[in-house]
């Protein structure tokens, strides 16, 4: 076997039905992928089964959180003129505006892997901070047994925040991008 084969299929082959094995799990990752690829969202659950087959898909509503609540505003106020000094003209006082509260939804990962931010090394970033998404534009990959799963914004928004650097391990359902939802 070679040092880049993977391990259940290595396990398959040591009981003496490897080959049929390898076929069933080589078409398992096709079909998953091609379900995958097909779907408008990605699901933030995935279940196969091979016995009684049985293919189990999740959607969970995007979650949003509000932005932390600004800071309270700020006066300047006049201060006191020592007796005998002259008077300073008086200036209006200065208020701090608060910046308006926003919602962020967050681009998870469909499923344990490798997350990466391009589709190949040295290959431009599929999205950037600041950039504009669409519903089901790809903004990321999780690679996972050696199949790519394609990562894709669920609103229209703006990257606010690229929380997970190119190449990081991630978890299901582990928060990889922040979006601010645009109209």
């Amino acid at each position: 076997m070679s040092a880049d084969t993977d391990p259940l299929v290595e396990a398959f082959a040591r009981d003496g039905r490897g080959e049929e094995r390898e076929r069933a799990l080589e078409s398992v990752r096709a079909s998953a992928t091609l379900l995958l690829s097909e779907l408008r969202r990605p699901p933030t659950m995935l279940r196969l089964r091979a016995g009684e087959v049985a293919v189990e898909l999740r959607w969970e509503e995007p979650v949003t959180v509000a932005a932390p609540a600004p800071a309270a505003p700020q006066t300047l106020a006049p201060t006191a003129t020592p007796p005998g000094a002259p008077a300073m003209p008086q200036e209006p006082a200065l208020t701090a505006t608060p910046e308006p509260e926003r919602e962020l939804t967050f681009v998870r990962s469909p499923t344990v892997g490798v997350f990466y931010l391009a589709p190949e090394p040295g290959a431009a970033p599929f999205v950037a901070e600041g950039d504009q998404v669409a519903p089901g534009q790809q903004v990321g990959i999780v690679e996972v047994m050696k199949m790519m799963i394609p990562v894709e914004a669920g609103c229209h928004g703006r990257v606010v925040s690229v929380m997970k650097p190119d190449a990081a391990p991630v978890e299901f359902d582990e928060q990889l991008l922040s979006l601010e939802p645009v109209g």
